[in-house]
């Protein structure tokens, strides 16, 4: 990632809200010209659930806050072992709820709420987008998915070796243990999309699977389910790619901008937001 458009971002906010598990930690990243309400994007880091921090969704929050252009919230959820299922899922929920309901005050339009993340953010991202559904708000506009957990079963996981995985499914396994330690947990729908039954009715998705990553498969099942039940989808895979590499990758970052300023800005406006690097 060119250090130019990194430095093009100083504007970042920390703050903390309580939680239903404890308080949660909060970064808000704002393009560096604001001169209306943007849309807001929850976004959630990677770390298989046990790790992880804000400091790990910089990169692509800051990408999308610039190319979007939006209000990139990033969420430290609460990690297991200490606090297993359903804390992480609560936690992404109680920050959708905070993002709307000071929307006013942070510059954000409410009615344009989207959310991304990778590895287990992108699992939470898809959990989150069944929430709100199923809870009756709050509206999501479009989900991104980078290289998610979508089934805790595994499966369908590829085969490392050939592949070429940086992530392996052993490493899977003691991701899923520690984040659900109660087996019949497994096939709960906000811990486990692949295993939902009921898709219709949630936001257009962007799913982008790396090709040298045991999950790429899960993840494109998970997007032909969704297409299945009428949910407008567009699903990549990122050739040469691996699972760590996602969510900083720059054709990667390219392309959720693309997907997102298609859902979240009106075609009349697009055309005066800055275009993403190619």
């Amino acid at each position: 990632m060119e250090t130019a458009l990194l430095r093009s971002l100083p504007r970042t906010e920390d703050c903390v809200i309580p939680g239903p598990f404890g308080p949660i930690a909060l970064r808000l990243h704002r393009p560096e010209r604001q001169e209306q309400d943007l849309p807001m994007i929850l976004y959630f880091h990677g770390g298989g659930f046990v790790g992880g921090s804000l400091d790990d969704a910089d990169i692509p929050a800051r990408f999308i806050a610039t190319y979007c252009p939006a209000l990139v919230l990033a969420v430290a959820y609460a990690l297991a072992p200490a606090r297993p299922f359903p804390a992480a899922p609560e936690d992404a929920h109680t920050a959708a709820l905070w993002a709307t309901a000071n929307a006013a005050r942070l510059g954000a339009d409410p009615r344009r709420l989207a959310v991304a993340g990778d590895d287990a953010g992108g699992n939470l991202a898809a959990c989150l987008s069944m929430m709100a559904r199923d809870r009756n708000g709050p509206d999501i506009s479009a989900q991104v998915l980078l290289a998610p957990m979508l089934d805790p079963s595994m499966t369908r996981l590829g085969d490392g070796d050939r592949l070429h995985s940086d992530l392996s499914a052993a490493a899977c396994a003691d991701y899923y243990r520690q984040y659900l330690p109660e087996t019949r947990l497994r096939l709960h729908p906000y811990a486990s999309p692949l295993s939902s039954v009921r898709q219709a009715g949630l936001p257009p998705a962007l799913i982008i699977t790396a090709e040298c990553d045991v999950l790429h498969a899960e993840a494109e099942k998970y997007a032909s389910a969704l297409i299945a039940a009428g949910v407008p989808t567009q699903v990549l895979r990122a050739a040469g790619i691996k699972h760590a590499s996602l969510a900083t990758d720059h054709a990667t970052l390219v392309e959720v901008a693309h997907f997102l300023r298609r859902r979240l800005w009106p075609d009349d406006l697009a055309a005066l937001c800055e275009h993403p690097p190619s």
